[in-house]
């Protein structure tokens, strides 16, 4: 899904609350109205003093139109107390007739003023991160939940860097001000975690987030060039979403089956994410010498001279929590 579509889905669902909340409203008014030829009457005669109001505001600067405003106010105010004694004398509460709308600062419009509502905010997120591929990472891999226990001495010392300066990394994310960082260190040491956890933050704020497996990314590349899907347009959304992403994360680089397809297909992806100004982070068990021999210096070059290294060391987390477990 791309950040548009992303978007348009969140949007969707404000609205859709909205439609709801207003369906609940209406069908508690007909309730009361079938039974209440008061409150009924009150209601009917409110519905039209909002128009009223309207119109002689427009008419503003003519003779008496203050007047006219502030009497259909006043008139607007007698009705709405009526109605409201209609609904205690039946048994209803005050305000069981009224919109309850699911956000009641933009009353499920999305916006307040021309300002985006923080309920929007969250929807969009909430879509970024199901299409981030983090959504169930980011649940338990947070900053937060990242245990520095793992590490001795020097290590301890690195790691702990790494996390304070992704953390400032992702709270004071710019999409076109960032930088980009290269994780480099053997499997089972955090770099997923921290991976994880900047995501999630990043797309807190609001920003497009996109997470794949170095594998699954050339997988997707190879779809589009050779033609393997029924679902072309999909797939060429797929591969845009790599470009266009406020952040991309590759994950395990060096995993996939290297070719001259795959080489040329990062070089690509960098050279166009550098050349946007667009953050990325990528991680690898790599060393530098075996990024060379692989992809070349073209491509070393940009990540080494382009990228903030990020080492993580230290002994695998995963054997060290097996260890344990089994020892208990």
């Amino acid at each position: 899904m791309s950040r548009s579509e992303c978007i348009r889905r969140a949007k969707e669902t404000v609205e859709s609350r909205r439609a709801e909340a207003v369906a609940r409203w209406e069908q508690r008014v007909a309730e009361v109205s079938s039974v209440c030829p008061e409150f009924a009457e009150a209601d009917r005669r409110l519905r039209v003093t909002g128009p009223k109001i309207i119109a002689a505001s427009l008419g503003k600067g003519t003779e008496g139109s203050g007047t006219a405003v502030e009497e259909i106010r006043r008139e607007y105010e007698e009705l709405s107390a009526k109605r409201r004694a209609a609904l205690k004398a039946n048994g209803y509460p005050e305000d069981w007739c009224d919109v309850k709308y699911s956000c009641a600062k933009c009353s499920d419009s999305g916006y307040v003023g021309i300002e985006i509502c923080d309920c929007l905010r969250r929807e969009i997120a909430k879509n970024f991160l199901a299409e981030s591929g983090l959504y169930e990472l980011t649940k338990k891999q947070t900053f937060e939940t990242f245990s520095l226990d793992y590490y001795e001495k020097d290590d301890r010392i690195r790691m702990k860097q790494n996390v304070e300066i992704l953390s400032r990394f992702a709270s004071e994310f710019r999409p076109d001000q960032s930088d980009s960082f290269l994780f480099l260190g053997a499997t089972g040491l955090g770099k997923t975690h921290l991976s994880s956890a900047a995501a999630r933050a990043v797309i807190a704020k609001g920003y497009y987030v996109v997470y794949e497996s170095a594998q699954d990314l050339f997988s997707s590349y190879e779809t589009r060039r050779f033609g393997q899907s029924s679902t072309v347009g999909e797939d060429e959304g797929d591969i845009d979403r790599f470009l266009d992403c406020d952040l991309l994360i590759v994950d395990d680089l060096g995993a996939e089956i290297t070719n001259k397809f795959t080489v040329s297909c990062l070089y690509n992806l960098i050279n166009a994410r550098l050349i946007r100004h667009k953050p990325t982070i990528i991680s690898t068990n790599l060393n530098a010498k075996e990024l060379r021999e692989r992809y070349a210096d073209r491509i070393a070059s940009r990540l080494f001279g382009e990228y903030s290294p990020l080492l993580f060391s230290g002994h695998d987390i995963r054997e060290q929590k097996l260890r344990r477990n089994t020892a208990k």
